[in-house]
């Protein structure tokens, strides 16, 4: 195969590239992946390949040159692979095109096993910075600082609960208070004998998905659990706890109203 047709697979290979990058930062689909510092630097990377790309497509059939005389060996080809141009644009392109194709932005139930769902909190789980910043908090200044719904919740992030195991200053204020909270819905299977608990959780994000870690809280309702669908959304209500449950402590939420939620604009991706 000549150098120019080379070049050219290879333009075309860089493109292909370009347009998964900018297509992901345009559609929005991208907040599923990076958290938001990172996403200007995939927008710029995918502008630099479609530079790359379309300067090596137009100059495809400029002869090159490799700095000596071609006339000492005028067989030589310094573009030559031992891999067929054909068969490394397929391993180039084929992998990304059918990810796009085939990924669901989301993980299954398997990989959010593997990123904590079901993992028992550790007691030296660090607090949020919002909350190492606060000294001598009492249960007022918690309560002035997260908004009341008019039947008598405190609006919560669920990370604030999770986390608040870490911090043995706030943990025992939230303890016992009315508390709303959102994230998504799926089966308890760590501790659920009598099959009235739930699990809610949310994905936390350093930057980017490899990264991620799921973020859950124990939903217990002293009954059969309501009818939503798995891994949806879901917006609940209740008296917020902190049980010894098998040697550790659990964030554990009483629920008392249970309704269906959309998602919220980052969709389940926090960064701190």
């Amino acid at each position: 195969m000549s150098a120019p047709v080379r070049r050219v697979l290879f333009s075309l290979a860089l493109l292909l590239w370009s347009a998964v990058m900018l297509y992901f930062h345009s559609s929005g689909r991208i907040q599923k992946y990076l958290a938001p510092d990172f996403r200007p630097i995939l927008f710029v990377g995918g502008l630099g390949l479609a530079v790359v790309g379309l300067f090596n497509l137009l100059t495809a059939r400029e002869p090159g040159s490799c700095g000596h005389d071609a006339a000492d060996d005028p067989g030589h080809d310094h573009e030559a692979t031992d891999l067929h141009p054909v068969t490394a644009l397929l391993l180039m392109v084929l992998p990304v095109g059918l990810s796009v194709a085939w990924t669901k932005d989301e993980y299954s139930a398997a990989a959010l096993a593997r990123k904590g769902l079901y993992d028992a909190p550790s007691p030296t789980a660090a607090p949020l910075p919002a909350m190492m910043m606060q000294a001598q908090l009492v249960r007022e200044d918690i309560e002035k600082s997260h908004r009341k719904t008019p039947d008598g919740y405190h609006e919560f992030n669920l990370l604030e609960l999770f986390f608040a195991i870490g911090d043995r200053t706030v943990q025992p204020l939230i303890d016992g208070m009315k508390i709303e909270t959102e994230g998504r819905w799926v089966d308890e299977k760590a501790n659920n004998p009598q099959g009235t608990r739930k699990r809610l959780y949310r994905l936390f994000i350093t930057c980017c998905a490899a990264d991620s870690r799921a973020i859950p809280i124990v939903l217990e309702y002293g009954a059969p659990p309501p009818v939503f669908p798995e891994n949806g959304w879901v917006k609940v209500a209740g008296t917020m706890g902190y049980p010894l449950e098998n040697g550790v402590l659990q964030p554990v939420l009483r629920v008392e109203r249970t309704l269906a939620a959309d998602p919220p604009f980052e969709e389940h991706f926090l960064r701190y």
